[in-house]
């Protein structure tokens, strides 16, 4: 069928007529073949005689002798022989010939030709240019006629519309992100059965914004919608919009939003929305630009939806603060759902969902890998079952390990094991000494995430890594937490300076991460006693401007120096924090140096028995910046579970419960 359409194109036969007629105007052209020789070799034949014709042509400056008889010219015999000669000498060649013509050394004729193209050559070349103008013609005709133009077609929408024999994804696909698959099944329910609620004076929603990290799951969503929905679904990518040419990006909206008008109850979803919603008037010059004319015209197809019409628009960006106000504005987004990094039941959830069908051993627990795996996203935790899966392949074995499950964890947080790399003792040493401070310190502090893990095999850019793995999810930082973070982070420096008297430059991501949470607990956090709860500094990226130069300081020169002066002393506070437990446990952190030179890797056991002598630290730097203003002596009220929690504990260390007090049970 498609080679039958493929020639019936009059495009294709005009291409094959064009063929044949070079292919025969070279076939009837083509002459006797002749052996090229060199000019003084031509003219000494002249000279010799025995010559039955010869041929001067003009136009291509070649001499064709043809011989009574066979003669040796080089490797070759022949009776043919042909020599180019330059246009200046044309004259004495031809004198040479009616020489040769006089002395009858040519018997034959001495003819001067002057060569003519082709007729079809010729034919070909007065034509061409007709037959291009008639090809385009007969193209554009076709396009016209086919509507599946790509020339004509540049106002036409490029959205992909989702049928029935698509491959369907549907909600108990996705997990982890229980509350925006709730909001959908209501957009779904809304489209299914709109008369519900009409009947009660509701009305549909025009849109929908998922927002939210990369990776979270968002299109995923949106996928979901399109194989639970059973309505019309058009998919199209914010970039889609927009073009080289003023007014595509504006016509593109219409024709979309005209398609699925035509066609509801429907759906339109807009990926990465943000290429398309930013802010207006944001660029340098302050001039109009492509972008915002596909804005508006955006804003007016949202705003002019009939509330009857059944057509949702669901848009994800994971920058729903570049967006423009006027498009997250009720009537256009009615509903602006975030689409966070799951929790630890989400992470379990997902890792079932990825787990599914895949064959792992007895001993395997997805609930541990969750709780290993702390702020990863969706994407995340399918990468980690996949690399497990492709490492179980690798090694040629049926089933998923707890082993492969850790390798592809370290992977996707550390990169792949460089195994290329060799390093000297003593860098491996001094590797070990670092590692083994971040380690021994995160031990010994009382808010720091415990220790999961001690290695010196190097990954990606790092030489090693120590992994601390809170217990729980958590969403808030106290400020005593955050200064333990930065003795945790200072730990491989203090070490470092520790033993060997000098820092190297193994310390360079720690210490930018130290500065970066100290800079914001100053200037973000007011968790500075002197210079107060104040946001110094703007934060926001101007859309189009980028990071650097979308940034305003807002705060004099001196209080960039007491901010300068505050960071430094929570560095300093927490850096000597680092150093003391690491000066106090030096023959601890000897021992774990000895164990990780030896085994390149220690695990929790190894570092609960290393670590067995540590005594946790008490708080450091309690928060004084409460200046006139003084703190509660009374504790903060118990819920009822924590009460009976007490109890408990109480009755199992033999204390006996009794009265209350003004906000809690007493224990007595």
């Amino acid at each position: 069928m498609e080679r039958t359409r493929f020639f019936r194109r009059p495009v294709v036969w005009i291409i094959l007529v064009i063929l044949g007629a070079v292919v025969l105007s070279q076939l009837f052209t083509a002459g006797p073949s002749y052996h090229r020789v060199d000019t003084s070799v031509a003219l000494d034949q002249l000279n010799k005689g025995g010559i039955d014709k010869v041929v001067f042509q003009d136009k291509e400056q070649t001499l064709q002798i043809d011989l009574k008889d066979k003669a040796k010219f080089g490797d070759t015999n022949t009776d043919r022989i042909e020599a180019q000669f330059p246009y200046e000498v044309g004259g004495q060649v031809w004198n040479e010939v009616l020489e040769a013509k006089s002395a009858n050394r040519i018997t034959g004729p001495a003819d001067t030709k002057v060569s003519s193209d082709s007729i079809w050559v010729s034919l070909l070349v007065n034509l061409l240019p007709i037959a291009l103008l008639v090809l385009l013609l007969l193209f554009f005709m076709s396009q016209m006629q086919g509507g599946g133009s790509r020339v004509l077609n540049f106002g036409k929408s490029k959205a992909k519309m989702i049928t029935k024999d698509t491959p369907k994804t549907t909600f108990a696909d996705v997990a982890g992100a229980e509350e925006a698959v709730e909001e959908l099944h209501e957009i779904k329910d809304f489209l299914q059965n709109p008369a519900k609620y009409q009947a009660l004076g509701a009305k549909i929603p025009k849109g929908v914004l998922l927002f939210g990290p990369p990776g979270t799951g968002k299109t995923l969503l949106a996928r979901a919608v399109a194989g639970e929905a059973g309505v019309p679904f058009y998919s199209i990518s914010g970039s889609d919009f927009v073009e080289m040419f003023v007014g595509v990006g504006a016509s593109r909206v219409r024709d979309l939003f005209e398609q699925a008008k035509a066609n509801a109850p429907a759906i339109v979803f807009v990926d990465e929305i943000d290429a398309v919603g930013r802010h207006r008037g944001a660029g340098m010059g302050g001039g109009h630009d492509e972008r915002e004319q596909t804005l508006n015209q955006l804003l007016v197809e949202m705003d002019g939806f009939d509330t009857k019409g059944g057509v949702i628009l669901i848009a994800a960006t994971n920058r729903p603060d570049i967006l423009d106000p006027a498009l997250l504005r009720p009537g256009r987004f009615d509903r602006q759902i975030p689409v966070d990094a799951p929790d630890m039941e989400g992470r379990k959830a997902i890792l079932r969902v990825h787990g599914k069908g895949k064959p792992f051993t007895p001993d395997v627990d997805l609930d541990a890998v969750a709780r290993r795996t702390p702020g990863f996203s969706g994407a995340d935790l399918a990468n980690v079952i996949n690399e497990s899966a492709l490492l179980t392949a690798r090694k040629d074995q049926r089933a998923i390990t707890n082993d492969s499950l850790e390798e592809s964890i370290d992977r996707v947080i550390a990169g792949p094991q460089r195994r290329t790399r060799v390093m000297s003792d003593q860098e491996k040493k001094i590797t070990a000494y670092h590692e083994g401070g971040h380690a021994l310190v995160a031990w010994a502090l009382p808010h720091a995430a415990p220790v999961h893990k001690v290695t010196i095999l190097s990954r990606g850019r790092s030489l090693g890594h120590t992994l601390v793995l809170p217990t729980e999810d958590k969403y808030t930082q106290t400020r005593a937490e955050m200064i333990d973070t930065l003795a945790y982070a200072l730990g491989g420096r203090a070490a470092e300076e520790l033993v060997f008297h000098e820092p190297t430059t193994g310390a360079g991501n720690d210490i930018e991460k130290a500065t970066q949470l100290a800079r914001a607990m100053i200037t973000q956090y007011g968790m500075s006693s002197k210079l107060g709860a104040i946001k110094y500094g703007t934060s926001g990226d101007e859309p189009f401007l980028g990071r650097n130069m979308g940034h305003e300081r807002d705060y004099s020169d001196s209080v960039a120096a007491e901010i300068d002066g505050e960071m430094r002393a929570l560095i300093e506070l927490a850096h000597d924090e680092a150093w003391e437990i690491l000066v106090e446990y030096r023959d601890v952190l000897d021992s774990m140096v000895l164990e990780l030179m030896e085994k390149e890797t220690l695990s929790t056991a190894d570092m609960a028995r290393i670590c067995a002598r540590v005594v946790k630290r008490p708080p450091l730097a309690p928060y004084n910046g409460f200046g006139k203003r003084m703190p509660s002596t009374e504790p903060p009220v118990l819920t009822p579970a924590e009460k009976e929690k007490l109890k408990a504990q109480a009755t199992a260390d033999g204390i006996s419960v009794g009265g209350a007090s003004n906000n809690s049970d007493g224990i007595h």
